[in-house]
């Protein structure tokens, strides 16, 4: 099936949106109070992230063994749960305090911290085009396209994970 351009310049424009609004997040004063349910969201991303890991290695699985419905099926969950963690990432990046990594492997955690960072920013319009394209059933340039997309999700899902673990002593509440 040929690609829409005008959903394909959505995924673009929505990418660019996302990529702004989690800036602008990080230079807007937070408000005066903090809702309650807001320390329980690091722990929930970090299960929507580990997750996402284990879904993409189970789709993998799923389409090297030839089972295409099942491996749309995962991937459609994976795009599911990375969009409630994104949603929900926003709400806490608009109430939550930056966190502080003060532990002995700072040069570890900033490493991590910052590949993961410029990978989840840079990755998810290649991630809803590889989505749309395997969608679509524009397999030859879904499977192009995935052969960079994946290793990327699957680091940013990982990474997510060990983010949080190494930030966990140090978030507030």
């Amino acid at each position: 099936m040929k690609e829409n351009k005008n959903l394909v310049r959505l995924i673009w424009v929505f990418s660019t949106v996302v990529f702004l609004l989690v800036v602008l997040l990080r230079r807007i004063p937070k408000p005066d109070f903090t809702p309650e349910f807001v320390a329980f969201q690091p722990l929930i991303h970090a299960t929507l992230n580990g997750t996402c890991f284990v879904l993409l290695i189970v789709s993998l699985i799923a389409i090297k063994n030839k089972k295409i419905q099942l491996h749309k099926a995962i991937n459609t969950g994976a795009m599911l749960l990375s969009l409630v963690f994104l949603m929900s990432y926003v709400v806490y990046h608009y109430f939550a305090p930056e966190t502080k990594y003060l532990g002995e492997f700072k040069v570890l955690y900033l490493v991590i911290l910052a590949t993961h960072v410029i990978l989840a920013a840079g990755s998810l319009p290649f991630i809803l085009l590889s989505y749309y394209r395997g969608f679509i059933g524009n397999i030859e340039k879904h499977k192009k396209l995935v052969r960079i997309t994946y290793p990327v999700w699957l680091y940013v899902t990982l990474s997510g994970v060990l983010v949080y673990v190494f930030l966990s002593p140090y978030y507030a509440g």
